[in-house]
């Protein structure tokens, strides 16, 4: 569906955001979110296909700039790897969250707490399955090159993967106010990163 900017589809992504934060994806009324702009149902349609369209189109842009820095992250890893023939610590999840998603904590909360139903409904796990299938990739790449890298099986980096994405993003799941977010994510970076430091021998 287009994504326009006109001032009906600003107040229908408005009035749809409100509907999805307060009820979730799968009790949320399209009748409703109609209601809060004060359209009609019929008027809703013309920018949307259906009820997971519109949910889409309000997490997307969240979804893309979350991609956008995981691929960059795994480049300045890789690049130095190839280069260097050694591993250089460049920046972690930690830096993830506090770059792009606790600045933009509501919208994160959405895509992870407020979807269930919808086909992102399992985002956080299939982001969790995502970042073990390239750590391991990444692994295996350091081998190739001759340089010294963990012992790691799949069901092992799942489960540090696991518990550290769950820690990262439990204050978006609460939706916590950004003080709270932050000294939440300062106690999480003195626990995890020097294990992490530590298991890659940096």
């Amino acid at each position: 569906m287009p994504r326009d900017k006109s001032v009906s589809h600003i107040k229908i992504m408005a009035a749809a955001k409100a509907e999805f934060l307060e009820m979730g994806f799968e009790k949320a009324s399209m009748r409703h979110i109609a209601d809060r702009c004060g359209m009609t149902a019929a008027g809703i349609y013309r920018h949307c296909a259906d009820k997971e369209d519109l949910f889409s189109q309000l997490v997307s842009p969240a979804e893309k700039n979350l991609m956008a820095w995981a691929n960059a992250h795994m480049s300045r890893y890789e690049e130095p790897v190839k280069k260097k023939r050694k591993m250089i610590w460049q920046d972690s999840f930690i830096d993830m969250m506090r770059e792009v998603i606790y600045p933009n904590m509501e919208d994160y909360h959405l895509l992870i707490a407020k979807s269930k139903g919808s086909k992102y409904e399992n985002y956080l796990h299939d982001m969790t399955e995502m970042a073990q299938d390239k750590f391991l990739a990444y692994l295996d790449e350091m081998r190739k090159l001759g340089i010294n890298a963990p012992e790691m099986t799949a069901p092992q980096l799942h489960l540090l993967l696991t518990a550290y994405l769950t820690a990262l993003f439990e204050p978006v799941v609460h939706n916590y106010p950004p003080d709270e977010a932050n000294e939440a994510l300062d106690t999480l970076e003195k626990f995890f990163l020097p294990g992490w430091k530590k298991l890659m021998g940096v």
